[in-house]
């Protein structure tokens, strides 16, 4: 039902004032709370299954489902009991960078429902990681909100160049740091100029150490500090990427990112076009990364075989963002449901 609505109705109006109407919605339910146990009751099926005790390495925590949100959905850490109510087993905010900016001008949020793929161009809009951090404190100060499993996606602000780069990260993790179970390092938006060229190995490394220090300083604890790739890199740059990753504090790495490699204009695309580049990818970094280091995949997970194929290709968890807006709720506790199973 809900998919038929996307795409006969929802698909010919503005993805991007959707996108904020949603959220807003998602907040309401998130400050409601017998509204939030309701749609929990609805969609998400933990009381139906023990919860598995995997994901302890990975967030320090264990994981009450390997199904994560991609970072993108809720950039400002707005409704994040409403997509736990949803089923999601961890939920990635952001990006948020050190200054509030808002973002790219113009259009720049698109839906391809031909190719399964929701193209942007958004330019880390946000309200900035101050205003994020008060938020976090606010969620951390219920026993509901310590309950959930939030990780945070940092970025520089568009002004700063690169050779600044690594302390507006920094800035960033010191203002979040506390709140989150985890962070994660994006060097691969194609929508903010040259900031994929901070993948280069030489520039990773001052932005993942500074990083690292502002964020276990303010925090007073190890916080595990993922870094998240494009899907366009060269499988060479892959692996020079992972002999860094090898020897340095990473926990690990996201994978895969937007991918600019195609023709329909401005922008990364998501969805459907990066399920097997993405699952490549993943199959890649298992077999150069040391056994230690996690993989969360993401990119084109579109039902039960996708999910199970990522997971074979070495992934320890993985997200989901385009394949949720175009298919709905039921669809992740679908998901869930034959995941879950699996694990008894």
């Amino acid at each position: 039902m809900y998919s038929q609505l996307f795409r006969k109705v929802l698909v010919h109006t503005d993805a991007e004032k959707i996108h904020h109407q949603t959220i807003k919605a998602l907040k309401f339910v998130s400050h409601c709370a017998p509204l939030e146990r309701l749609i929990a009751a609805r969609f998400s099926n933990r009381s139906i299954h023990p919860v598995p005790q995997f994901g302890q390495e990975i967030f320090d925590r264990p994981v009450p489902s390997p199904i994560g949100l991609a970072a993108g959905l809720d950039k400002n850490a707005e409704a994040i009991i409403a997509f736990d109510s949803l089923g999601f087993g961890f939920i990635e905010v952001g990006t948020v960078t050190p200054r509030p900016q808002p973002g790219n001008e113009g259009k720049r949020l698109w839906r391809h429902p031909t190719i399964d793929a929701i193209r942007n161009r958004m330019g880390f809009n946000n309200d900035g990681a101050k205003n994020m951090g008060k938020r976090l404190k606010k969620l951390r100060s219920t026993v509901r909100g310590r309950q959930i499993i939030v990780g945070v996606n940092i970025g520089k602000n568009k002004n700063t160049t690169d050779e600044n780069a690594a302390y507006d990260y920094a800035q960033a993790a010191r203002e979040v740091a506390r709140w989150a179970d985890y962070l994660v390092i994006n060097v691969s938006s194609p929508n903010t100029p040259r900031l994929r060229e901070l993948q280069a190995v030489d520039a990773l490394k001052p932005i993942v150490e500074m990083t690292k220090q502002a964020a276990d300083e303010t925090a007073g604890r190890d916080v595990p500090v993922f870094l998240k790739l494009a899907p366009d890199l060269e499988d060479s740059e892959i692996s020079e990427i992972c002999t860094f990753v090898n020897n340095s504090i990473l926990r690990g790495v996201i994978a895969t990112n937007t991918t600019v490699n195609h023709e329909l204009g401005e922008g990364g695309l998501s969805g459907r076009p990066l399920t097997q580049r993405a699952a490549t990818i993943v199959r890649q970094l298992r077999k150069e990364l040391n056994a230690d280091k996690k993989i969360i995949g993401v990119g084109g997970i579109w039902n039960e075989v996708d999910a199970e194929r990522m997971i074979e290709a070495g992934a320890d968890l993985f997200q989901v963002y385009t394949a949720f807006i175009f298919q709905g709720p039921k669809w992740l506790r679908r998901i869930n449901d034959t995941l879950l199973k699996d694990e008894k």
